[in-house]
C-alpha cells in the first residue's frame, strides 16, 4: 500500500468512526466534497496544506492520517 492509499484508509476510517459524512469533513476543511470523495478514493495527491485542514476537520493530528500502526 502507497502513501495515498494509506492516506485514504485512514482518513475514511477515522470519518467514519465520528460519524462524519464527506460533506461535514468538506464543510469543516474548507473544501470541495468531490475533491474529500476523490483523496478517499485515493485518486489524488493531497497537498500538507490540505492534509492539515482535513486532520483539523476530523480533529485528529496530520500524523495519525499517515500512520502504518492505524490500519485495520
Amino acid at each position: 500500500m502507497d502513501a495515498q492509499q494509506l492516506f485514504a484508509k485512514n482518513m475514511r476510517r477515522i470519518r467514519l468512526e465520528k460519524n462524519l459524512t464527506q460533506e461535514r469533513v468538506a464543510e469543516a476543511a474548507d473544501l470541495h466534497v468531490n475533491y474529500i470523495s476523490s483523496v478517499e478514493r485515493a485518486e489524488r495527491n493531497i497537498s500538507i496544506r490540505n492534509i492539515s485542514r482535513i486532520a483539523s476537520a476530523l480533529g485528529v493530528p496530520m500524523s495519525i492520517l499517515v500512520s502504518k500502526d492505524q490500519e485495520r
